[in-house]
């Protein structure tokens, strides 16, 4: 970590400190001065804790010494005794989980979408070797064993147009930050932060996108649901004007755009743990004042084919979270599962 990043980090903290707040005072995920984003919680709690050894704790000794030090990290007072709440960090909506094992195991609550899972590395000596920050709807996307609760679900069913766009102008909300100036290069990568006078109009997108209808590309690799997904992500990205396509797992998949993307090559689309419409606010600050929410999202979806060499995107449907179901039928998902076990992938920790 550089000295910038170090010095900015601390300036954040010190916030912390100076509010007086507590790890149960609820922070708005859009405040610019207390909320600490999913990178940089990743960051403080990576640098406070790695080498920390728990050797010799009993489990429950061990779970409180963890969050003792989670608070003075992130400048918090560390309280008497801690609450069983849901999630043990409310403040600033995170839950911990030490991992000496592969298996994330999550008792008698469903995952959240919105909050994050601080995943703690611990090695065979019991010393912490890596923190991870995740948020519910990426360990939505991580699970393969059908443990987890039946998430959202829509039909894609792609009609004789092969561009669409649903509706004509982005949410009330939006409309106040979207610009119809926007050039055709980015300074920014379009995993960033959206800004304002960068951030472009849903008509602007489509008009950004409609080339990619009849596009091919190849459709290899052992996992071919992953690579075909990074393949148009990196597609979209350089037809909105990125150079730097960086892809980091997170929602909105191109977050400097408040743009997901999605390729159908069958009618059901997965949408994990949260509806599209929802108002609930996503895990980043405002623009403008303006809290965004999972509804102002812009959601571009290919539907393609493919005769396992190739991809052809056919159609592209676009439009915003709020009028999602407009277009998309949602099916209906079940709650199931008590204890959910989740295999975490080898390479999760950046190994």
């Amino acid at each position: 970590m550089n000295k910038r990043t170090t010095a900015r980090l601390q300036k954040r903290i010190e916030k912390i400190r100076q509010s007086k707040l507590t790890i149960y005072d609820p922070v708005a995920a859009g405040s610019k001065r207390l909320w600490i984003p999913d990178e940089d919680l990743e960051a403080i709690l990576d640098t406070a804790l790695c080498g920390m050894s728990l050797a010799g704790l009993a489990l429950r000794t061990r779970s409180k010494v963890i969050k003792r030090r989670v608070c003075e990290a992130l400048g918090y007072p560390v309280p008497s005794s801690f609450k069983k709440t849901q999630p043990r960090f409310p403040g600033q909506d995170f839950d911990t989980y030490v991992q000496k094992s592969s298996n994330l195991q999550i008792w008698n609550e469903e995952i959240a979408a919105n909050r994050r899972y601080v995943l703690i590395r611990v090695a065979e000596d019991e010393t912490v070797t890596r923190v991870k920050v995740v948020t519910g709807d990426r360990l939505a996307k991580l699970d393969a064993t059908g443990t987890l609760t039946q998430k959202y679900q829509a039909r894609c069913e792609p009609s004789a147009q092969t561009s669409e766009l649903v509706v004509s102008e982005d949410t009330a909300r939006l409309r106040t930050i979207v610009s119809g100036h926007v050039g055709n290069n980015f300074p920014a990568s379009s995993a960033d932060d959206p800004e304002t006078g960068l951030l472009m109009t849903i008509r602007d997108l489509h008009k950004r996108l409609k080339p990619l209808v009849n596009r091919r590309f190849d459709d290899i690799g052992i996992d071919q649901e992953r690579n075909r997904g990074a393949v148009l992500h990196r597609l979209v990205c350089e037809h909105l004007g990125y150079s730097d396509c960086r892809d980091n797992g997170k929602f909105p998949d191109v977050k400097h755009q408040l743009l997901e993307v999605k390729l159908q090559t069958s009618p059901t689309i997965d949408l994990g743990l949260i509806r599209p419409d929802s108002t609930a606010p996503l895990q980043m600050q405002g623009i403008q004042g303006s809290e965004i929410r999972h509804c102002d999202v812009r959601y571009a979806v290919f539907y393609g084919e493919t005769d396992g060499r190739q991809v052809l995107l056919k159609n592209l449907i676009l439009t915003t979270g709020e009028a999602f179901f407009t277009r998309f039928p949602m099916f209906q998902g079940k709650v199931l599962n008590r204890k959910l076990q989740i295999p975490l992938p080898a390479d999760l920790f950046g190994d």
